[in-house]
């Protein structure tokens, strides 16, 4: 369970992120959507998981690999905007997103655009034995 502050400084994370990331990505003539859907920050304030999810899904790997790859910059960027709120900035530990295409996957089944794993239960994934 969050407490209230880990709650306040994962908001202010998450807004400053997106426009970070949002900065990054203009900069880079990278015509891509990226929003911060979520942030969970430890109980001792030292590490940040952020979810993101990227549109459109093509250039999902690639942007997400760029973002990565600056993760050291968007950090610092953090630390800059962030100087007079946190003492400390946290580890940041990127994680996409894909709660798009568990909704999507579930919309086409729902429309018979996919094969029915009732009729064909070939299709679902085998489970491993313990």
């Amino acid at each position: 369970m969050e407490t209230n502050r880990q709650k306040k400084i994962a908001g202010v994370i998450q807004e400053d992120i997106a426009d970070i990331i949002r900065i990054l990505m203009r900069e880079t003539q990278q015509h891509v959507l990226v929003s911060v859907t979520k942030v969970h920050i430890t109980p001792d304030l030292a590490d940040a998981k952020l979810y993101v999810s990227i549109f459109p899904v093509e250039q999902r790997d690639k942007v997400f690999n760029y973002i990565q790859e600056h993760n050291h910059a968007i950090r610092h960027q953090l630390a800059q905007r962030t100087r007079y709120q946190l003492r400390r900035v946290p580890e940041l530990h990127f994680n996409i997103d894909d709660t798009l295409d568990y909704i999507e996957g579930i919309d086409n089944a729902l429309k018979g655009d996919t094969p029915n794993p009732i009729e064909n239960p070939e299709i679902l994934p085998k489970r491993k034995k313990m």
